[in-house]
Parts: structure tokens; C-alpha cells; sequence
């Protein structure tokens, strides 16, 4: 049996259309309470649900979260393994729901060097979910702006190589269809969570002209009316991407 369609919500007017999100703070929430890292980015995982919920009833069409980095390999090989667990299992756990709540999942990043029985859950998912519009859920896993703008450029020199683009016709238009967002708007609003105010590698080129807000909740503190208030709040931003009002 077809899974039935919630109704599109009308959009909220000056509500962002495409949110991304650093989700930090983790494994400092489990320090707090005296529990191991792991702790922590079990309890983040539990509020990216809410978060996505909260997108409709807001107007947000997209909401892109930052999962894993590619420099989160340098932790420790106990914490590394157990966020690849956490990743199957929040798949696995999480489809049925994702498929019947409109949420149609994507996943950035190299997906190389993740172990093939992940790879094969998140094409899964993808596919499963591959009908649904109501919510555009993208996932970064081992994803760094850097290296995607990298894996980009190597793609895009190939084929000026093959001769199926000439030199002169590149320009600031070319390069995004090949990036990993490339079916994707570039993010009106990124929150980072923690209350660090760097960007960490994210989403480099897309987010030249996005508005950004940093927090110092932490991530598994972060709510729905939180998340709200600042999408509220966007929508009093001016935004003249370098021009001037007349």
C-alpha cells in the first residue's frame, strides 16, 4: 500500500527555505553529566528528529545537518567506531518513519572511505525516500567543504580533458553542478550549536551569501522553539547581497 502524503504547509513569509546546521556540542553535554562522549551523540541523534519534525510547521523546506567531518578521523578509533554504529542504527531505526512523514533523504560527503554495509543502508534510504517533498533532509558524513570544492574541480577538469567542456565557457555557474549540493539551493540561515563561532569546513561555497547564527546551546539542548525563534528572526534580516536599497 502507497504511503499517504501529508499536504505541503503554505510557506511562512521571511521564513528561511534551506537551513544547515553544525550540530556541536556532543560530546561536551556527556562530559557534563559525567557520561562518555558516545552518551552524547546518542542523545544529538534523538533531536535531529524533532529538528526535522519542527521544518514543515516553520516553512522550511531543507534542512541540511553536518554529521561527520572529514576531520573527525582524528578522534579517538572508540569514538569513530561507535558514531558509525550510531549512523546504521539511526538508519535503520529512523526509515519507516522518514518514508511516512514526506522526508526525502540525501547524503553528502566521500563516501569512500565509510564501510560498506553503511554505504548500502544510506542508498537505501535514499532510494526509500527518493518520492517524498515534503521535507529535504541532506546528511553530511565525512564531508569537508574542501574537499568537496576538490572532488568538484577533479570531476569538472576531466572532462575539459574529454573535451565535454570547453575552458572558456566556465564560470561561477559551472562549478556547483558539481558539488555534492548540486540539486540543492545554497542554505538562507546556518546555525552552529556550542557556542563556537567558526564554520568548520562547511559547506564552503554555498553558504558565500547565508546568514549565520551562533549559539551557545548544545546540541542535544537545542529545541524546537529555539530552533523557531531563529528562524523567526531571519526573517528580519536585510539581505542585499552587496547591493544597496535604492
Amino acid at each position: 500500500m502507497a504511503l499517504q502524503r501529508q499536504p505541503q504547509p503554505a510557506r511562512v513569509p521571511g521564513c528561511p527555505n534551506h537551513v544547515a546546521i553544525i550540530m556541536d556540542g556532543n560530546g561536551r553535554w556527556a562530559t557534563q553529566r559525567g557520561r562518555p562522549r558516545l552518551f552524547g551523540h546518542h542523545a544529538g541523534a534523538r533531536r535531529v528528529r524533532e529538528i526535522v519534525e519542527a521544518c514543515p510547521h516553520i516553512g522550511v523546506e531543507y534542512l541540511t545537518i553536518f554529521a561527520f567531518s572529514t576531520e573527525n578521523w582524528k578522534r579517538t578509533q572508540v569514538e569513530v567506531a561507535g558514531l558509525m554504529s550510531l549512523f546504521r542504527r539511526y538508519i535503520i531505526k529512523e526509515t519507516k518513519a522518514l518514508r511516512a512523514n514526506g522526508v526525502r533523504v540525501r547524503f553528502i560527503g566521500d563516501r569512500d572511505r565509510l564501510d560498506d554495509k553503511l554505504i548500502v543502508l544510506m542508498n537505501e534510504l535514499e532510494e526509500a525516500t527518493a518520492h517524498n517533498s515534503l521535507v529535504n533532509l541532506t546528511i553530511a558524513i565525512n564531508y569537508g567543504g574542501r574537499d568537496e570544492v576538490t572532488r568538484a574541480t577533479r570531476r569538472l577538469a576531466q572532462d575539459v580533458a574529454d573535451g565535454r567542456l570547453k575552458p572558456g565557457n566556465v564560470d561561477e555557474e559551472t562549478l556547483p553542478r558539481y558539488l555534492d549540493t548540486c540539486v540543492l539551493p545554497d542554505p538562507d540561515l546556518v546555525i552552529r550549536t556550542s557556542g563556537e563561532a567558526r564554520i568548520s569546513n562547511f559547506l564552503l561555497w554555498q553558504s558565500a551569501y547565508s546568514e549565520y547564527e551562533f549559539i551557545d546551546t548544545l546540541w542535544p539542548d537545542f529545541t524546537r522553539d529555539e530552533f523557531e525563534g531563529l528562524c523567526q528572526s531571519y526573517g528580519g534580516r536585510d539581505r542585499r547581497y552587496g547591493g544597496v536599497k535604492a
